[in-house]
């Protein structure tokens, strides 16, 4: 009889990718990084050679310490900074046919609200900058604000909100233009435990019901356990990718946080996230 893995958490780490992952792989990427490097002109090195492929489908997190360069690299995604040197390539639409527009979602870390608009106003804000909010885009948001809980506010102000509540407005904002690939930069981190919990289960139901590929900023292991199919782990500025995990765990997740299987990948990512902080690279 062979003799017992003395860390079962490492063989369910290198296990297949969970089903939602799985059914992306035949399809071509949605984000291919290559060599990826960043410096500001003040001199500082953000980014130091991240190679990323992301399957359409995923839930990736990037976890890593504040300040490891997680925030930049999303941004380098969403188009919104350039490499300084390396290649990011985000492949959206059909091949061969040119994107259609909104395709990317964006969710900051502030929820970035208008406080003289509205809910419904603030959720509208994608159309309302393309110049066209009809009455199709006036469903999508009422839609939207649905699906984050948020329906029966529609009238309501940012100030007239809970922290949690402005975050779903943040997110419903993200979601109306019905996101192929949806960015989140640590959305949840300035909230109490109890809210950001639920905050993770309507993400995670948002997911399994539209299916977009999502890449989440976070410095939890926990959180990045258990929202995700795959986790890579980055290490101190200048941040580069020390350990890339997929998360084998079924879907739906209720009850999940008390199973033994996410203890013993919580320790796996731990661990990874424990050789991150002491990796020196020249």
């Amino acid at each position: 009889m062979a003799a017992a893995d003395p860390h079962p958490a490492s063989a369910i780490a290198s296990a297949t990718l969970s089903r939602n992952a799985g059914e992306g792989l035949g399809a071509p990427p949605i984000v291919e990084l290559h060599g990826v490097g960043k410096r500001f002109a003040s001199g500082l090195k953000a980014l130091d050679g991240i190679d990323l492929t992301v399957a359409r489908g995923e839930f990736l997190s990037l976890l890593g310490p504040s300040g490891c360069g997680k925030s930049t690299l999303l941004r380098i995604i969403a188009g919104l900074s350039e490499p300084s040197r390396g290649t990011c390539q985000v492949s959206l639409g059909e091949p061969d046919k040119p994107a259609p527009s909104g395709r990317i979602g964006f969710v900051f870390q502030d929820p970035t609200l208008m406080p003289w608009s509205t809910v419904a106003a603030n959720a509208e804000l994608p159309f309302r900058i393309a110049g066209r909010v009809r009455s199709e885009e006036r469903d999508r948001v009422a839609a939207a604000l649905r699906a984050v809980g948020l329906a029966g506010f529609e009238r309501a102000y940012p100030h007239q909100l809970s922290g949690g509540m402005r975050m779903r407005v943040s997110i419903a904002r993200a979601l109306v233009t019905d996101p192929e690939l949806l960015l989140l930069d640590e959305p949840f981190a300035a909230l109490d435990e109890i809210t950001r919990f639920a905050l993770n289960d309507d993400l995670l139901r948002l997911w399994e019901t539209r299916q977009p590929t999502v890449l989440f900023v976070t410095h939890s292991v926990f959180e990045s356990v258990y929202l995700s199919t795959r986790i890579a782990v980055m290490s101190p500025r200048p941040g580069h990718i020390v350990a890339d995990l997929p998360v084998n765990l079924p879907h739906p997740r209720t009850g999940t946080r008390t199973s033994p299987a996410y203890a013993a990948i919580c320790e796996t990512v731990s661990r990874a996230l424990g050789t991150a902080m002491t990796d020196i690279r020249a």
